[in-house]
């Protein structure tokens, strides 16, 4: 079975691709970058704000699709400046309490200006 997930509780996609995709018991969800899904405006403000968000996004995905931070198996992270790893290390872990396995790569840049942005994968 597979599902395109599409919830008002994440940021809309903005181009030709899924908030998340469930494919048997395995979720894919897009990269969160610290957007309001209320407002569709990106938050910016410091690595704490926008890491908070992202992680609030990426709950509603789970969610939606009818799985937890617990369900995670996998994220993959994108920081603009890996002298704001200890910042984002301390709240991620703070959302992602059954440590997942995880990639944390420092970009050039992303979407909007964002300082990070955070994809997972979660197993039921």
């Amino acid at each position: 079975m597979n599902k395109i997930i599409l919830t008002d509780k994440a940021p809309s996609p903005i181009g030709p691709y899924s908030q998340a995709y469930l494919t048997g018991n395995t979720l894919y969800c897009s990269g969160q970058i610290a957007i309001d899904p209320i407002l569709g405006e990106f938050v910016g403000g410091t690595i704490e704000n926008q890491t908070h968000k992202c992680c609030e996004n990426v709950g509603a995905l789970l969610a939606a699709a009818g799985f937890s931070f617990k369900d995670v198996v996998k994220t993959t992270c994108f920081l603009v400046n890996m002298s704001d790893f200890v910042k984002f290390n301390d709240i991620y872990g703070s959302y992602f309490v059954s440590n997942p396995a995880r990639s944390c790569v420092a970009v050039k840049e992303l979407p909007k200006g964002a300082l990070v942005e955070i994809e997972v994968v979660a197993v039921k």
